[in-house]
């Protein structure tokens, strides 16, 4: 191509500017400034699952989707509209993006047959993936600390993991939340609801939309669970499960109430709470706040007996709940419970190359191997900043002290300690001496 045929076209291809690849929608990074605020999270919720005994266990984020199908129901939302599948194209497998925790960590403990020797407490944390219209505090990928108590069969442990979830409110100084209840009995008990759910609403056929229409048959109890605010006065005359419920469920549901009462946790029974997946019975329940608009739960449970036997393993209890993290942390923000931190650091090293790049290097690591924080100042263009441009970004740096190494520093074996917090002192030190000075000066910050 000539110089004629080049210009004529414009910009030659080596210079053409290359189009920036922005994200999936509904998946978002994770920002430095961000990170203290989940950090923080992260460490109270292991935290309180240790303090009641509950193990952490991992699970892949990948699943065969039969996993979910079975587990979740096939007649739910999730299943039907919000599922990440594929084929693998080297076997043939269906597989799926893991849109929630339990049916996950229930095909874990079958295939590794962990309840041989009893019940077990289990905990699990990471992301999950559903495609939904993402709003505040809901997207695509997003991430769950969940609890799941596994071959427990009596409403104490319903009690246990609700108390978890006020615990957790409290250590993180979360106020203003709702705590509702409600018992979905057993399979006969619904069997029986689900008869006269069929004929309520087919008396009233006229009036369901066209989700409703499709679930009448095959789910309806998923129809007290709707959205559309033109269904709500019909769900609300809708027979309720509550009157079908036996002895023994009632019993359950009883000794739950009298246990929460005890230790003050204040509820309220909402008889259309039915959460939106199939393996729930008995005990259900959501944690609801009036301050992320329409996202109103924060975190939900309930016991799913059923499930195991149900995934192919040996029938036995289970309950458990599950928070999202994202939505937590928009209800701190909300509340004033998180602060904007400014990155910080113990010590930011400044130096003025050369002969001084070494030492620093080497005393660095030093106080790195003492459990300080260490941050050496690198340039951006690979010279030597001077000493004034390296102080300015030692206080953005959000370190505590500073030291300097520079030629006059060097030729005496001493490094200047600045105070860049309190006092603004400085001080020459021996380099021999830094490490047992630094420490010093940390221990007393700490006191």
């Amino acid at each position: 191509m000539n110089q004629s045929q080049t210009s004529s076209q414009g910009v030659s291809p080596s210079k053409a500017k290359v189009q920036k690849i922005a994200g999936v929608k509904g998946m978002n990074d994770l920002l430095p400034v961000d990170a203290p605020a989940w950090e923080f999270l992260e460490k109270t919720v292991i935290s309180l699952a240790k303090t009641y005994g509950y193990q952490n266990i991992r699970t892949p984020i990948l699943e065969r989707t039969d996993v979910f199908q079975r587990g979740i129901g096939e007649v739910t939302d999730i299943v039907e509209k919000e599922m990440y599948s594929f084929e693998d194209r080297l076997n043939g497998e269906q597989l799926t993006l893991r849109p929630e925790g339990t049916a996950a960590v229930v095909r874990a403990v079958i295939e590794q047959n962990m309840l041989y020797d009893g019940p077990k407490r289990l905990f699990y944390t990471g992301p999950m993936f559903r495609h939904e219209r993402p709003q505040r505090g809901r997207y695509r990928q997003f991430h769950q600390f969940g609890i799941e108590a596994l071959g427990f069969a009596g409403p104490d442990i319903d009690a246990e993991i609700i108390l978890m979830c006020q615990r957790l409110w409290d250590d993180l100084g979360i106020t203003g939340l709702r705590l509702e209840i409600n018992s979905l009995g057993n399979a006969a008990e619904r069997a029986e609801h689900r008869l006269a759910l069929v004929k309520y609403f087919e008396g009233h056929h006229e009036h369901l939309d066209e989700d409703s229409k499709r679930r009448l048959q095959s789910n309806p109890l998923r129809i007290l669970d709707t959205k559309n605010p033109q269904m709500q006065i019909l769900v609300e005359n809708a027979p309720q499960l509550g009157t079908f419920l036996g002895p023994e469920s009632l019993q359950h549901f009883e000794v739950l109430q009298s246990l929460l009462k005890a230790n003050n946790v204040y509820f309220k029974i909402n008889p259309r709470l039915v959460r939106g997946l199939d393996y729930y019975n008995l005990t259900v329940f959501e944690w609801i706040t009036d301050q992320l608009g329409s996202q109103s739960t924060v975190a939900g449970g309930g016991r799913y007996d059923p499930l195991i036997e149900k995934m192919g393993g040996k029938s036995a209890p289970a309950c458990g709940w599950a928070m999202g993290m994202e939505r937590i942390l928009e209800l701190m923000k909300e509340q004033g419970l998180i602060e904007k931190e400014v990155p910080s650091c113990d010590v930011y090293w400044l130096h003025t190359g050369g002969q001084t790049l070494i030492p620093s290097l080497i005393y660095a690591e030093r106080l790195r191997s003492a459990g300080i924080d260490v941050i050496v100042h690198a340039s951006s263009d690979g010279s030597a900043s001077s000493l004034k441009s390296q102080m300015k970004k030692a206080d953005l740096s959000g370190a505590m002290y500073a030291v300097i190494i520079g030629e006059d520093e060097l030729r005496t074996a001493e490094a200047m300690v600045k105070d860049l917090r309190s006092s603004g002192t400085q001080q020459l030190v021996a380099l021999d001496g830094l490490l047992d000075y630094v420490i010093d000066l940390m221990v007393n910050h700490s006191d």
